[in-house]
């Protein structure tokens, strides 16, 4: 009975490993758009 649930609970980390890389891979590529649409000499007048 324990050995079943280890067994289910070990196959689970391949999908959390690949969920956790499709939100960083998600979240890197909206903040680099942003930022690449973002107009500079805004971003400058505000620092």
């Amino acid at each position: 009975m324990v050995s079943s649930t280890c067994r289910d609970s070990s196959q689970s980390y391949p999908s959390l490993i690949a969920a956790g890389q499709m939100i960083t891979l998600l979240t890197v590529s909206f903040q680099s758009v942003k930022a690449a649409l973002t107009n500079p000499m805004k971003s400058l007048r505000s620092e």
